[in-house]
């Protein structure tokens, strides 16, 4: 099903950058698209999460320096039955983390320094978990992809606004105009639709790796509060990767959010422990 899903996001995504491509520049911009979607999907597949990483400037740990970050990621990894992945640390005082490769075979999670700052043992237990769930149920190429191709189709829209060839043909202006106002608003609900569902899966994977929701739930209500207190440096179109939204926003930016509301979230793992099944 998750592959399933991939392989849709590519073809809907590169369905866009054609359409785009051809509003643009006529049949060449369209031949042009189809030919860069091809491109980036098969960097996306191979290459997208160490541009995801690079982009945040993270780097690779070790056991050396992060002993009980490596316990704590053997220990969920065996329960969950995936290899162990790859961790690295983003620089930045707001905690957050995601994962991110093409498979449990390939993968990494990455996290801030804040994190380890501002959490307790268990909440950083919970938090790990949770992005262990993501590899386990092999969203991680998902979002991903969602990261790379979302930003090329943002970044056409953006060209629109700039003009184009396309402009110069009768009613140009106006299909320029429309692309460049939707080209943006339609990656950012794709990320949306693929990341809202994916988060309570991975809540509730986490919460049973971890054998406990509650460490989870008190890590997101801090997480939350931090963002919005302090939010990150990060891309709009790899903020769905993170575990909580590292960007700021209210109104509409909550409309077109990546993330489900952290209170239904909590609400929901609350609801998994054994107390309240009673």
């Amino acid at each position: 099903m998750n592959r399933t899903r991939t392989l849709f996001l590519m073809a809907l995504l590169t369905g866009l950058l054609v359409v785009l491509g051809g509003a643009l520049a006529g049949r060449q911009g369209a031949t042009l698209a189809f030919v860069m979607a091809a491109a980036m999907n098969f960097y996306a597949y191979w290459r997208s999460d160490k541009v995801v990483l690079s982009q945040y400037r993270a780097r690779a740990l070790s056991r050396e320096n992060a002993p009980e970050l490596f316990q704590v990621v053997e220990e969920l990894s065996q329960r969950a039955g995936i290899p162990v992945p790859s961790l690295y640390l983003i620089p930045g005082d707001t905690p957050n983390a995601f994962a991110t490769g093409r498979n449990p075979e390939h993968a990494a999670v990455a996290v801030t320094g804040g994190l380890m700052k501002a959490l307790e043992t268990d909440e950083i237990r919970g938090v790990l978990a949770h992005e262990l769930g993501h590899v386990r149920n092999r969203d991680i190429l998902t979002q991903t992809i969602a990261a790379t191709l979302g930003g090329a189709v943002s970044l056409m829209g953006t060209w629109a606004r700039y003009g184009s060839p396309g402009s110069q043909r009768r009613g140009g202006g106006i299909l320029l105009l429309l692309t460049a106002l939707l080209a943006p608003v339609a990656a950012l609900l794709i990320r949306s639709a693929i990341s809202r569902t994916r988060e309570f899966a991975a809540d509730e994977a986490g919460a049973m790796l971890a054998g406990d929701p509650e460490p989870l739930a008190s890590a997101l209500l801090k997480l939350e509060a931090w963002s919005q207190r302090r939010p990150m440096r990060a891309l709009p179109t790899s903020a769905h990767m993170f575990i909580v939204n590292p960007l700021r926003g209210g109104g509409m930016a909550r409309l077109f959010s990546t993330h489900p509301p952290t209170e239904e979230r909590v609400r929901r793992l609350r609801a998994l422990a054994p107390s309240s099944a009673g």
